[in-house]
């Protein structure tokens, strides 16, 4: 209905160079409701029309799958163009210039890779233009060379944009344009507008009729008359929206969206005023947020960080009911802040002065995000914590030198320390240092009344060690071995406990010597006893005389060792003994008495 209700009338010339080539094309297709109308310059000047050719057919087919004139719909052209080029680039490489126009016989839009041009013309005047996709345009816009120039400049067809463009393929893409009756349209190739003023231009579409084909005509006659040395092949199109389609329904439509607006404005004048008290609502919530932030701010630059993080709380909500990001961003740097001081300062009061100093540490950093605000509080509040910690650490080496009974030199530290803690009017240390102090002289006292004590334990045993060494000399030189032996052990754990290992040696020695002398007296005893039971057996066989040497033998090694029972006991054997031995004779005697009277 569109087209028949409208009047479009297409005409164009198109012509080769010297050289019979012609690589320019033209194709367009009308529908019922839309028109395509697409113009190619070849780029490859080797193989007549054969770029430009499939890059138009492309167009055309994919306008035709979808027929429409929005962006999206030119913008699927321009790429199928693109794309069928760089299909053939393993052939021949092909490259091309275009122009598109979409149209619904109402407005238009227009795309364009390259510099084919479009021009639109109203009531014999230009009231919209393409720009080259060029070096040279950007030369003449940045003012270097004169617009004038452009065409017969050497960078023109040094173009940013084309088909066949592999990469980084960035066509224009107008805005729509509304058509009115008697508007012209001119696409044209690079061979027109090298030749031809664009004043000149101007002037044959200000005289024109309602016939495209005329006015196609006079411009090929303006062109040829120039006779150009170099003519190279050119094609114009001259697209006459003579009448343009009016919409029979559009008063219908009208009073419709009329009788619908009327309680959408209703509905919006609610709406608006109630936009308008929360756009009130909001401007006081901002307000508030703002005061909020720089409350916060001067909070942190009086040191009050407990009011800084109230205040910075408040206006965080605020800022996130207006959702607010960058304000979220900003008082969420000062909250940190505001939460590591405020998280050192706990650590300080609770005497974790390692953890307070690695907060305020961090503080300084988080500071780094706030313009450094805070930073002189913050560095004094470390340099405190240093203070505290030198205060401690003093502390601590003096108990490491009284554990070493460095009792002078711990007394120092604790004195430095004391002293420390009262210039930073730190009297948790300062209490600690005079408690130190205080445990240092009890255990000074102490060490001496435990030193006293146990010199007086030293010289007790040293007494004693003597005491048993000398009754164990006595008993030792009286052969009481035993009683020597018990003596001198007593005396060596006495030396023992005391540490005189030149003592307790010399007493191992003497007890060394005591084994000794009890080890062959044992074996004289047992030699001794050995005598008696021979002496025993002896006399048991009447041999009186070896049963008499035996215990003498016995006799003398008890009496080499001292054993006057075992003499006395011996003794009283060999008494015996002698009265056998006597008994014995009178009676080897009465037997010889007998014999003798009886002989």
């Amino acid at each position: 209905m569109r087209k028949q209700n409208s009047e479009f009338k297409t005409a164009f010339a198109s012509e080769a160079d010297h050289d019979l080539k012609n690589t320019d094309y033209f194709g367009f297709v009308e529908l019922d409701d839309f028109a395509c109308y697409v113009v190619a310059d070849g780029i490859d000047d080797q193989t007549d029309a054969v770029g430009a050719k499939i890059a138009v057919a492309a167009a055309v087919s994919a306008f035709m799958e979808s027929p429409s004139m929005g962006k999206r719909a030119m913008r699927r052209c321009l790429k199928a163009a693109n794309k069928a080029l760089i299909r053939e680039k393993s052939k021949l490489r092909l490259k091309a210039s275009v122009i598109i126009v979409l149209t619904n016989y109402v407005s238009l839009r227009y795309g364009q890779a390259g510099n084919v041009r479009f021009r639109l013309y109203r009531d014999g005047f230009l009231k919209n233009r393409s720009k080259d996709q060029s070096l040279s345009l950007d030369l003449a816009e940045e003012e270097k060379i004169g617009l004038d120039k452009v065409a017969v400049h050497e960078e023109r067809n040094n173009l940013y944009a084309y088909l066949g463009q592999e990469k980084e393929f960035h066509p224009f893409i107008s805005k729509k344009i509304k058509l009115k009756n008697t508007d012209a349209i001119a696409m044209f190739t690079r061979g027109i507008w090298e030749n031809i003023d664009e004043g000149e231009l101007n002037d044959a579409f200000s005289e024109a009729s309602n016939e495209p084909q005329e006015l196609v005509d006079d411009v090929e006659e303006l062109l040829l008359s120039r006779q150009p040395k170099d003519l190279g092949k050119y094609t114009f199109v001259a697209l006459f929206a003579n009448k343009i389609f009016t919409d029979p329904n559009k008063k219908r439509r009208i009073k419709r969206i009329i009788m619908t607006a009327i309680p959408v404005i209703f509905i919006l004048i609610i709406l608006s005023a109630a936009l308008v008290i929360l756009h009130n609502k909001r401007a006081e919530r901002r307000i508030q947020m703002e005061r909020g932030y720089t409350d916060a701010i001067e909070y942190i630059q009086n040191d009050n960080y407990v009011r800084a993080k109230e205040r910075c709380e408040e206006a965080m909500e605020l800022a996130e009911q207006l959702k607010d990001h960058s304000m979220q961003e900003k008082l969420g740097n000062y909250q940190k802040l505001i939460e590591a001081v405020l998280l050192a300062e706990d650590k300080l009061s609770d005497n974790q002065f390692a953890d307070a100093q690695k907060q305020y540490k961090e503080a300084a950093n988080r500071s780094r995000y706030v313009d450094g605000l805070g930073l002189d509080y913050i560095y004094e509040r470390l340099a405190l914590t240093a203070d505290y910690l030198s205060v401690y650490d003093l502390i601590k080496l003096g108990d490491t030198l009284a554990l070493n009974l460095q009792y002078d030199k711990a007394e120092e530290k604790y004195l430095e320390a004391k002293a420390a803690a009262g210039e930073v009017y730190f009297d948790e240390g300062r209490k600690q240092a005079i408690e130190a102090l205080n445990k240092l002289y009890e255990d000074q006292k102490s060490r001496k009344e435990e030193e006293e004590k146990e010199r007086k334990e030293q010289l007790t045993k040293q007494e004693s060690g003597a005491s048993s060494t000398a009754q164990g000399d006595a008993a030792f030189a009286q052969g009481d071995y035993e009683s020597a032996k018990v003596f001198y052990l007593s005396a060596k754990q006495a030396y023992d406990e005391l540490g005189d290992e030149a003592l307790s040696a010399a007493i191992q020695e003497k007890l060394d010597a005591l084994e000794e002398k009890a080890a062959q007296r044992e074996t004289k005893e047992q030699e001794a006893r050995g005598y008696v039971e021979q002496a025993e057996h002896a006399e048991e066989d009447r041999d009186y005389l070896s049963a008499k040497k035996y215990y003498l033998l016995a006799k003398d090694l008890y009496a080499s060792l001292d054993m006057e029972d075992k003499v006395e006991e011996i003794s009283r054997e060999m008494e015996r003994l002698e009265i056998e031995i006597n008994a014995a004779d009178r009676r080897e005697q009465q037997q010889e008495d007998g014999e003798v009277e009886d002989g």
